[in-house]
């Protein structure tokens, strides 16, 4: 049964992976990723590195469009187990912002069923972001055709 949670607090990594797998011995391989809120200094204008990251998002409908791509990757990989936690709220550069760990009989299906997805994570999960500067200025975050692109490959 897959894990999924939107919270506020932070996750312990090892504390995920061990729940995960307790007691499993049909698991070959866990796929993880876990996202970290970075400063993106930009090389023409350091001073507007990022202070912080808020994200928002309706509750009810996150965790459905969560729940219902988790259900797909567990569909396409054969998937053993399950865990997705993101966050929301205000963070700083360096802390976790999610994890995604997927288990499986062998490695490829865990790493291609972890890439898949983050790529959805990051293209048609309904979270807002905005990046916090220090001068005050806050700015919403604009979806990337880069992630586009990698979300296509599925």
């Amino acid at each position: 049964m897959a894990k999924i949670s939107v919270q506020t607090g932070n996750f312990d990594i090892a504390a995920e992976i061990s729940r995960l797998t307790a007691g499993r011995t049909d698991i070959g391989g866990v796929g993880c990723f876990v996202g970290i809120v970075r400063d993106d200094k930009p090389r023409d204008a350091p001073a507007r590195a990022i202070q912080a990251l808020t994200l928002e998002h309706y509750p009810a409908m996150t965790l459905r469009a969560v729940g219902r791509i988790v259900e797909e990757a567990e569909r396409r990989w054969g998937l053993l187990g399950c865990t997705v936690i993101h966050r929301v709220g205000r963070m700083l550069p360096g802390e976790n912002i999610v994890l995604v760990l997927t288990a499986a009989s062998h490695r490829q299906a865990a790493l291609d069923s972890t890439a898949f997805l983050i790529d959805w994570l990051k293209t048609k999960a309904p979270f807002w972001k905005r990046e916090e500067f220090p001068d005050g200025e806050g700015a919403w975050v604009e979806a990337r055709e880069a992630d586009d692109t990698a979300a296509s490959r599925w």
